[in-house]
């Protein structure tokens, strides 16, 4: 018994090492698992956030569309006004002619704008009017006669004697404008002159203008207006 050796038998030694090579591959496992989560969540919120914002922008878009309808309907009502929706335009066509080389605008022609203005005025402060328009420019043309400058000159001038007819003072029976739609045109209508650029066939039809509509882009902040000093709206000083 005394001389008897107790042996005791080893391990292999990979089969020792089994159990860290086990626990190190479920850790990898279970990471990867992560990854892929975190991963999928991520895909999930941009995909959510691009899908929020192309329904905005399809929004934006239906209720600008609904605005142009609601001017087509006021412009059925003004036998020569149109609405051309692929340019955001408004086109008063024979309503707004100037003879060749002048700015003055025909008081027949004056009091038809003004009796058409209101409608968009109200639209203007109206839903999705009120959201989504951002200004009103008045555009002056003129024809291919004359030299470049001369033309940028006097379409600009069109474009003044608009807002001229419009906030000047008249008799009510000449379709007057009220202080309210006087403020209104004044934070929302800007003048430009474009000289003989988009012309049409005939050169009376080039000498003209037109309103193009300007829309506020997706959280574009609005236009504050609250410094402008109300009233006074002065004289035109077009000769």
């Amino acid at each position: 018994m005394l001389g008897r050796r107790l042996v005791i038998g080893k391990k292999p030694k990979d089969e020792a090492e089994k159990p860290f090579w086990i626990s190190f591959a479920d850790l990898m496992s279970a990471l990867m698992v992560l990854f892929l989560l975190a991963m999928s969540v991520a895909i999930l919120a941009v995909t959510r956030t691009v899908s929020e914002v192309e329904h905005r922008k399809t929004a934006r878009h239906e209720e600008i569309s609904t605005l142009l309808t609601q001017l087509e309907e006021v412009a059925t009502q003004y036998p020569g006004v149109t609405i051309n929706r692929d340019k955001n335009v408004i086109d008063f066509g024979d309503h707004a002619r100037f003879d060749s080389g002048s700015s003055r605008l025909s008081p027949e022609r004056a009091r038809y704008i003004r009796a058409f203005l209101p409608q968009v005025l109200k639209l203007a402060r109206d839903e999705p009017g009120n959201r989504w328009l951002k200004r009103i420019v008045v555009e002056g043309f003129a024809d291919q006669r004359g030299d470049y400058l001369m033309n940028l000159n006097l379409s600009l001038q069109r474009s003044q004697r608009v807002l001229c007819a419009l906030l000047e003072n008249v008799p009510e029976r000449e379709n007057r404008l009220s202080n309210a739609d006087k403020e209104k045109i004044r934070d929302l209508f800007l003048v430009g002159g474009y000289s003989f650029n988009s012309a049409k066939p005939s050169l009376e039809e080039s000498r003209r203008i037109e309103l193009r509509l300007e829309y506020y882009e997706l959280d574009e902040p609005q236009i504050s207006n609250e410094d402008i000093r109300r009233g006074n709206f002065g004289v035109c000083r077009i000769k």
